[in-house]
């Protein structure tokens, strides 16, 4: 696997640290029996190298999981991930607000509990609300249909259209 610039990797006993221009993330493969080689080829490009001695099925797919996982910890240092979270209901409206000056996400009434449950989040982790309603569910020619009628902010007006 190449290693693009600006990337750093760092292996010590099946621990990779992966450092990058967004920071600094660590994983432990000490569960698998591999491995990890840093490389360089003809051109003078680094690599990762993984190899697996004796392998059986499980450690051969085993192989391909720890570079997928390694290539995510490459991509979360140089780009990042944005993942997107819906809150849906039928019947107990829930209710979310970022709290502790945007560290902390307050979720209330989530199946009708009295209990808040709070939700802090990492380090430069960005957060943003917007409320989803679910308007109305029927069912057509065995296809469940939600029609979900949602405030992006309070003068857009959002309709969606979900086949399940």
């Amino acid at each position: 696997m190449d290693i693009p610039d600006g990337v750093k990797i760092k292996i010590n006993a099946r621990i990779i640290e992966v450092e990058g221009p967004r920071g600094k993330l660590t994983r432990n493969f000490k569960h698998l029996n591999l491995d990890f080689q840093l490389i360089k080829d003809e051109e003078g490009k680094r690599k990762l190298k993984i190899d697996a001695w004796f392998a059986s099925r499980k450690t051969s797919a085993a192989i391909r999981t720890a570079l997928s996982h390694v290539e995510n910890l490459i991509t979360g240092v140089t780009k990042g991930y944005r993942y997107k979270m819906r809150f849906v209901y039928a019947h107990f409206p829930i209710n979310a607000s970022i709290t502790n000056s945007s560290t902390a996400i307050e979720i209330r009434n989530f199946l009708g509990e009295k209990k808040v449950m709070i939700s802090y989040y990492f380090r430069e982790t960005n957060c943003s609300l917007r409320l989803v309603l679910v308007f109305d569910t029927f069912f057509f020619e065995n296809f469940l249909i939600l029609l979900i009628l949602g405030l992006e902010s309070e003068k857009n007006l959002i309709v969606q259209l979900l086949i399940i």
